[in-house]
């Protein structure tokens, strides 16, 4: 499971990587930028969830730990608080993508823009709803050391969309402030 999880997170680290890269590509052949000449995205959501997912990593410590103390109760309520964080991101993550400036069809700004913000919320659902169904299972059993390792291994991937979630920030945030 854990060579599995190294492996996602090293290919969609390299998505993410060409995404970024191709940001600054197309920003250096641009005149202008963003191209249409709209401003860059306001900074309050962003921060804000930039503020989210920073704390959302206390409870996914907590619950990592906890499962690899086979803590049955702790794991439930970390998980509880997990999703809760998830939730939270997301709803944010709303409000951030009507406050972008542009859309995804504008212009090639729009489009790369669109396309990191789309590609780290889908990693968001993704692990929101692995996180789901692990708290779900954790509540209603069967319950064996399998799903302490799973636990374990799904607070692994939310660092990487954490992680993640720092380049695709200062890139959209501050590439157009530049």
């Amino acid at each position: 499971m854990w060579w599995g999880t190294l492996g996602l997170v090293a290919i969609e680290s390299t998505v993410f990587a060409l995404v970024i890269v191709t940001y600054f590509y197309l920003r250096g052949l641009a005149d202008a930028w963003p191209l249409s000449g709209s401003p860059p995205p306001d900074l309050l959501w962003g921060t804000l969830n930039t503020a989210v997912l920073l704390l959302s990593m206390i409870p996914n410590e907590m619950a990592r730990r906890a499962a690899e103390r086979l803590d049955l109760r702790r794991v439930r309520t970390s998980l509880i608080w997990c999703m809760a964080f998830s939730v939270a991101f997301l709803a944010v993550r709303a409000l951030e993508f009507t406050a972008l400036n542009c859309a995804w069809d504008d212009d090639a700004y729009g489009s790369v823009v669109w396309m990191m913000m789309g590609l780290h919320t889908l990693h968001l659902v993704t692990d929101m709803w692995d996180s789901g169904v692990l708290a779900v299972l954790m509540h209603t059993g069967p319950i064996d050391g399998k799903r302490f390792v799973d636990v374990s291994e799904n607070a692994g991937y939310w660092y990487f969309v954490v992680g993640s979630w720092l380049p695709v920030y200062a890139t959209v945030y501050f590439g157009a402030r530049m």
